[in-house]
C-alpha cells in the first residue's frame, strides 16, 4: 500500500527505502507466525491461539516488535520510511480524499496488528491442539533474534545509506500530529 502510494507520488527512492525496511520486519512477522503455528500443533486458525505469551516469551517480544514496526511506531524501522511518506504526502496538494484514504489504510494496519497481538498472545486460549514449546531450538529462534535486531536498527542505517543528505520537511503542527487523531 505505502510503496505503491509513494510510487504514485513519484517518490521512487522512498518506495525502495520502504521496501527494504518493510521486508525486514515483515520477514520477522512471518518467521514468528511460523514458530507459533509449529508450536501450536500446526494449526493456522488464529482463533485457536491465545495466551501464547506464556509459552513463547521470546517470540512474543519479537513479534510485537515487528508489529510495532509495521505500525510505524517512532524509532523502529517502519517509522523512518512511513513517516517520511506521510509527511511528503501532506506536502503535495493531492486533495483531502487521497490523504483521507492514506490515513484510513494506516489505521487499518494498526487495527489488524492489534488484533493479531490480542488473539495470539493476550486473549483467552481458544482450545486448539496442545502446545509444544520449541523456543529452545536455536535454528528457529536465531534468525528471529537477528531480524529483531535489524528491525530496531535498520531504519536509521538504511535512511542514512539511501539519503545521505537529510530530508528536511517543515509541516504545521496540526498536520504532523494529524495521524494520531
Amino acid at each position: 500500500g505505502m510503496m505503491m502510494f509513494s510510487i504514485s507520488l513519484g517518490l521512487y527512492e522512498l518506495a525502495f527505502f520502504h521496501l527494504l525496511t518493510h521486508a525486514l520486519f515483515k520477514a520477522l512477522l512471518f518467521l514468528c507466525a511460523g514458530i507459533l503455528i509449529h508450536g501450536a500443533g500446526n494449526t493456522q486458525d488464529i482463533r485457536s491461539f491465545g495466551g501464547l505469551s506464556l509459552n513463547f516469551p521470546l517470540v512474543t517480544v519479537c513479534m510485537n516488535l515487528a508489529n510495532l514496526s509495521l505500525c510505524g511506531v517512532p524509532f523502529l524501522a517502519g517509522f523512518y520510511s512511513k513517516d517520511l511518506i506521510v509527511e511528503l504526502a501532506c506536502q503535495y496538494s493531492w486533495g483531502i480524499f487521497v490523504l483521507l484514504m492514506m490515513f484510513i489504510c494506516l489505521s487499518l494496519t494498526v487495527l489488524y496488528s492489534v488484533r493479531l497481538t490480542y488473539l495470539s498472545f493476550v486473549g483467552p486460549y481458544g482450545g486448539g491442539t496442545s502446545i509444544s514449546v520449541c523456543e529452545s531450538d536455536y535454528s528457529l529462534v536465531g534468525p528471529v533474534v537477528i531480524l529483531s535486531f535489524t528491525s530496531l536498527v535498520s531504519g536509521p542505517i538504511l535512511s542514512w545509506l539511501n539519503f545521505p543528505a537529510p530530508v528536511l520537511i517543515f509541516l504545521p503542527v496540526f498536520l504532523k500530529w494529524g495521524a494520531l487523531f
